[in-house]
C-alpha cells in the first residue's frame, strides 16, 4: 500500500504517517519546509520518504504525483494558521487566507492525484468541527471547512469507485495553537478538556487512528466522521 500525505511532517499528518507506516505502508509526507520533511523522514524511518512541495502550487504537486507514481490513498491534512475572529473584524484578506491556505489547497490536490491515484484507492480531507460548531468568532473557519465537507458526498459519486471521506477533528493538542501564545493556549486546552465529555482534548494519535480507519476501510465513502471527545453533544 502506497499513501501520500500532503502535510505529513507535523502534528495530524506526522501522527497518521507514523500510524500508516507501522502498519506497513509505504508513505510519502509532503511539506513547505525541507528541514521539517527531513526531520519527518528520519522520525518515521525506512517505510517513509519525503519531499518539500507547497500544496498551494498545483503546477508542483501535478508533478510531485507523476515522480511518485501510482499510489493508493491520499490524505489532505494542509491547513492555514489563525482565522478565528467576530463577524465585525473579518477582512478580506483573512476571508482569503483560509480559502487560498485551506480550501484549494484540498480540493486541487485531489484533482492532482487523479492520474495516478488507485481507481481502488481514497482521498480523506482532514478538516475541522468548526464546520458543525455554533462558535462565536469561528465563521471565517465552519465556512472553509464546511465548505471542504459539503464537497464529500458529491465527489464520493463523481469519482467513484475511488472513496472520498473528510476526517473532522475537535480541539487537538498540536501546534495550530501556537498562534496564541503559550499561556493562553495552556489555559484554552485545560478549558475545553473540562467541558468535553472525555474530559481531555485530542492528541494527533487519536486523529491517525481515525484516518487509518478511513483509509483501511473499503466500503466507507462520502462520509465525514467527526473525532472531538463528545464536543458535539455540549448544550
Amino acid at each position: 500500500m502506497r499513501v501520500v500525505i500532503v502535510g505529513g511532517t507535523s502534528g495530524i499528518g506526522l501522527a497518521a504517517a507514523a500510524r500508516l507506516a507501522g502498519e506497513g505502508a509505504e508513505v510519502l509526507v509532503t511539506g513547505r519546509s525541507e528541514e521539517r520533511v527531513r526531520a519527518a523522514v528520519k522520525h518515521l524511518g525506512d517505510q517513509a520518504r519525503g519531499e518539500a512541495v507547497d500544496a498551494r502550487d498545483t503546477g508542483a504537486m501535478r508533478e510531485l504525483f507523476a515522480r511518485f507514481g501510482a499510489f493508493d490513498h491520499l490524505i489532505i491534512t494542509v491547513t492555514a494558521r489563525g482565522g478565528a475572529a467576530p463577524l465585525s473584524a473579518l477582512t478580506r484578506e483573512g476571508l482569503l487566507a483560509g480559502v487560498e491556505g485551506k480550501l484549494l489547497p484540498h480540493l486541487l490536490t485531489a484533482q492532482a492525484a487523479l492520474g495516478t491515484l488507485s481507481e481502488q484507492g481514497s482521498i480523506t480531507f482532514v478538516t475541522a468541527a468548526s464546520a458543525g460548531a455554533a462558535l462565536p468568532g469561528t465563521a471565517a473557519l465552519a465556512a472553509v471547512n464546511g465548505a471542504i465537507e459539503a464537497a464529500v458526498p458529491g465527489l464520493a459519486v463523481e469519482l467513484a469507485p475511488i472513496r472520498v471521506n473528510a476526517v473532522s477533528p475537535g480541539v487537538i493538542d498540536t501546534e495550530w495553537w501556537s498562534v496564541v501564545g503559550e499561556e493562553a493556549r495552556a489555559a484554552f486546552l485545560e478549558g475545553s478538556a473540562a467541558a468535553l465529555p472525555v474530559r481531555r482534548v485530542g492528541t494527533p494519535e487519536d486523529v491517525a487512528a481515525a484516518l487509518a480507519y478511513v483509509v483501511g476501510n473499503g466500503y466507507t465513502t462520502g462520509t465525514v466522521l467527526t473525532v472531538d471527545g463528545g464536543g458535539r453533544l455540549k448544550a
